[in-house]
């Protein structure tokens, strides 16, 4: 038995920084098959708990041995409708790989290079299922994974599925948020292609809350799912925040993925590139963001006000950012952005851990006379992002203080028949993490769906 996991390709750093492509270059046949012989077949699978949509990883693993790819893939779309997007982004290390038992004395499988094995190598005329919907009629609000999970779960169950997205491209945040060279846009088409043979319709450039109401998607469906994630940045309310050459991270990973800005002027959206960009944050979005700029030709500086050990974002991530020349000024925190009309610098303070705080993570404490400048030409603030408001300005939702929808232990909002999930009822920090999370309540909510307007039928009749 091998203690270690058998390695994948990556583009080397010199030559990644240069482009957008994909980093990790994942496992061939024989390293999937080595990899997948690592496994202990465990009776009593914690992985599967581990893992938010309960793939049942022992069984795809073993397919994977056996050269039954076919059947590997069939097996994780019975939960997971979007494999190849799981096996890139997700943060196994904290899931379904923390709990495998091998990881107790050894390393553990990489289930997520070999999900994303499985998917990459599905045939490419594999058919999906061909629904017959005759039940039901349902609504989605939003395209994300949370969205996307709900709707093919529903569509399987026999339900007519329409989706609203409000962008021109589906997705969520698997589109505009994530950075090609982390997960590439034609792997998303092509899971969204999938979805779409089921019967679902993706309706495009469409603002539920300005050209449709709650009310009225109420009133055409039997049930409606909301699902509009979190695009509303947050900043740090400091002075110089206005400044030209301030990015908010939707902004800026907005402009580069979704609008194609790295292919200016192949593409129409320009993005302003500058020479010395610091990224305020330690997630996910920051690194995305800081290793997004760095290909863009700056000299990028990642400011973070804990230590390495509190950084949220998943340890690969900080490895490649740290591979790839980015620099990490931790226990910094910014209280000034200067410039006039134009960031010229940024202030910061030096800061000590004190004691622990709510989030389970030492308090981060300013060091009384620390101040001192860093000179740059951008900034790019990546503290993390709220839900989208514009619904719950149009109906009477019940929502918390911070303006996400709240829902009871069925995903039901206030409203009977108005389902929510995903970031728009709170989520987790770091779109890896938010991702399957997302995933995992919508299947959550067509369940519950799927009950609910069965009971309806039955008031009908």
């Amino acid at each position: 038995m091998k203690s270690k996991q058998v390695l994948t390709g990556e583009q080397e750093p010199e030559k990644r920084v240069n482009n957008f492509d994909e980093v990790n270059l994942g496992y061939n046949e024989e390293g999937a098959k080595m990899e997948a012989s690592r496994c202990l077949q465990c009776k009593d699978a914690k992985c599967i708990s581990g893992c938010p949509v309960n793939v049942d990883i022992p069984k795809f693993v073993k397919y994977i041995k056996e050269g039954k790819f076919y059947m590997a893939i069939k097996t994780i779309k019975r939960t997971n409708n979007l494999p190849g997007i799981c096996g890139r982004v997700c943060p196994q290390e904290d899931q379904c790989e923390k709990e495998c038992i091998l990881g107790i004395k050894n390393e553990p499988i990489n289930i997520g290079k070999l999900e994303r094995f499985a998917a990459d190598n599905e045939e490419q005329d594999a058919k999906a299922p061909v629904p017959h919907p005759d039940k039901k009629k349902i609504a989605i609000i939003g395209s994300g994974p949370s969205g996307l999970t709900c709707a093919s779960d529903l569509a399987l169950m026999g339900h007519k599925v329409v989706i609203y997205e409000a962008l021109h491209e589906a997705g969520g945040v698997l589109t505009y948020g994530i950075p090609e060279f982390r997960l590439p846009k034609k792997i998303v088409n092509g899971e969204i292609e999938y979805i779409e043979k089921l019967g679902i319709n993706i309706k495009k450039n469409v603002i539920v809350g300005r050209l449709h109401t709650l009310d009225e998607l109420r009133k055409k469906f039997d049930a409606v799912f909301i699902g509009s994630g979190a695009g509303l940045p947050k900043f740090l309310g400091i002075q110089g925040e206005g400044l030209n050459g301030v990015y908010s991270a939707n902004e800026f990973l907005t402009r580069v993925n979704l609008m194609k800005a790295y292919k200016f002027p192949e593409y129409d959206t320009p993005i302003k590139k500058a020479n010395k960009i610091v990224v305020i944050g330690g997630g996910n979005v920051a690194m995305d963001s800081a290793r997004s700029a760095r290909r863009l030709g700056a000299d990028v500086t990642i400011v973070y006000r804990r230590s390495l050990d509190e950084m949220p974002a998943r340890e690969e991530e900080i490895k490649h950012a740290q591979e790839e020349g980015i620099h990490f000024m931790l226990l910094i925190n910014p209280v000034k952005i200067l410039g006039e009309g134009e960031v010229s610098g940024i202030e910061c303070v030096q800061m000590m851990l004190g004691e622990v705080d709510e989030s389970g993570r030492r308090k981060p404490v300013p060091i009384e006379d620390s101040e001192f400048i860093i000179e740059c030409d951008q900034v790019v603030i990546a503290i993390g992002q709220g839900p989208n408001p514009l619904l719950i300005k149009t109906v009477n939702i019940g929502h918390s203080e911070r303006g996400y929808i709240l829902v009871d232990e069925n995903m039901m909002t206030s409203i009977p028949g108005v389902f929510a999930g995903g970031d728009i009822i709170g989520g987790v920090e770091g779109a890896g993490a938010t991702v399957i999370h997302a995933m995992g309540a919508g299947k959550k909510a067509a369940k519950a769906i799927e009950f609910w307007v069965k009971q309806e039928k039955l008031i009908e009749e």
